[in-house]
């Protein structure tokens, strides 16, 4: 998809989440309204105009995170616009957690499309990435993507597909 619109508000209160159908099963992405609205609402925003749809995970490190939203696969792109959001102090990256991803250079909080699922205990990166929310289903195929062979640069050899990525209010 080229050239996605920023979201033009905030979601509503209550609890929205984001289904990740991948070549290698679903998992599911509880959205942390409450602790990162502006970037909960930008992720949900680029899902909802069907922006990850046909991405790949174009980064995988076993022990630490499964990365993927880049739409020309590289880990360079974006969707062509940036929010930033003051991460939780406190945030600790956990397996589980799910973050945007950004380059040194950028200010603590700044994302565009990349994201990142923790797939280690505790990482151990300070608290510059703005939080998403956390995986709350599907830890399984959280697992078999990080298990994908990588070859040089931690790509994937075999491609990691985004087939359908949607989002919901319960």
């Amino acid at each position: 998809m080229s050239n996605p619109e920023p979201p033009s508000e905030p979601l509503e209160p209550g609890e929205h989440v984001v289904t990740v159908q991948t070549s290698h099963g679903t998992f599911e992405i509880t959205l942390d309204t409450e602790r990162a609205p502006v970037t909960a609402s930008s992720f949900a925003s680029l899902v909802s105009q069907g922006f990850y749809d046909g991405l790949t995970f174009h980064r995988i490190v076993p022990g630490f995170v499964i990365q993927g939203g880049c739409p020309d696969g590289t880990g360079m792109g974006g969707p062509g616009y940036k929010v930033e959001e003051a991460p939780p102090s406190d945030l600790r990256y956990v397996r589980g957690v799910v973050a945007m991803a950004k380059t040194a250079v950028e200010p603590a909080g700044t994302s565009g499309s990349q994201f990142f699922v923790v797939t280690g205990g505790d990482v151990g990166l300070p608290p510059d990435y703005a939080l998403v929310g956390h995986v709350t289903e599907g830890d399984d195929v959280v697992g078999e993507i990080e298990g994908v062979r990588t070859g040089r640069g931690d790509v994937p050899e075999e491609p990691v597909i985004m087939e359908k990525v949607t989002v919901a209010k319960q």
